[in-house]
């Protein structure tokens, strides 16, 4: 491998690294990145971690710093709405076209498999696992609607979502509200249940009390 394609790999793995933890908030909001430390842990030079901390800019989870390094940025509350927003219109419209569309019966050993990812994740105390579990929760039903333009918008939120939901769900260190923990895990499963009657009515109303639920974390 040449010289550049070394680079590119080491600003790959430094870029991995920060982003999970920024998504995992292993890095808080606010938080100082030095760059100095960053190498240090990854065992690469200075050169890789200014890279990978410029495409993190661009996607706009960190902002440089000068000579200090990179902060991490809050989701604003003005975000959060927007993405709430956006995904009650596309889940809702999803679900209906699903349900209309005769795929329920499809989709109930998926919806299943995905809320048990869900309950092993919150018993596992697992940060990482659990919001990932419950974006790909919500991924199933959008993509058995369907509509690949809503598939690859929906996609877009990613990592929005994910962060969204430590923030939402998670302490720096664990599990920390358990009672909002169980709440969202009856709301998939009842979201879940109401696919497999199809019962479309009952399913977009569970779907749009489960976003207003996140939404109420806001104030």
């Amino acid at each position: 491998m040449d010289a550049s394609g070394v680079q590119v790999s080491a600003a790959e793995r430094v870029y991995q690294h920060v982003r999970t933890g920024i998504l995992t908030r292993r890095f808080a909001d606010n938080d100082l990145l030095a760059e100095g430390r960053i190498a240090e842990e990854i065992a690469v030079s200075r050169t890789p971690v200014r890279e990978a901390l410029l495409r993190l800019e661009a996607e706009g989870m960190v902002r440089l710093l000068p000579k200090r390094g990179a902060l991490v940025l809050p989701v604003s509350a003005q975000e959060w709405r927007d993405v709430l927003s956006t995904r009650e219109l596309v889940e809702t419209y999803c679900v209906t076209q699903v349900i209309d569309g005769g795929r329920a019966p499809m989709l109930t050993t998926r919806l299943e498999a995905a809320v048990q990812g869900v309950e092993q994740a919150a018993r596992a105390k697992d940060v990482a696992a659990y919001v990932s579990a419950d974006r790909d929760f919500h991924a199933t039903i959008v993509a058995a609607a369907g509509n690949n333009i809503l598939d690859r918008l929906y996609s877009s939120l990613r990592d929005r979502q994910l962060r969204m939901g430590a923030a939402n769900l998670f302490a720096a260190g664990g599990l920390d509200d358990p009672i909002r923990i169980n709440r969202t895990i009856a709301d998939h499963r009842g979201i879940a249940d109401a696919i497999a009657r199809e019962d479309r009515e009952a399913a977009v109303r569970l779907t749009i009390e489960h976003l207003a639920t996140a939404a109420r974390s806001l104030a």
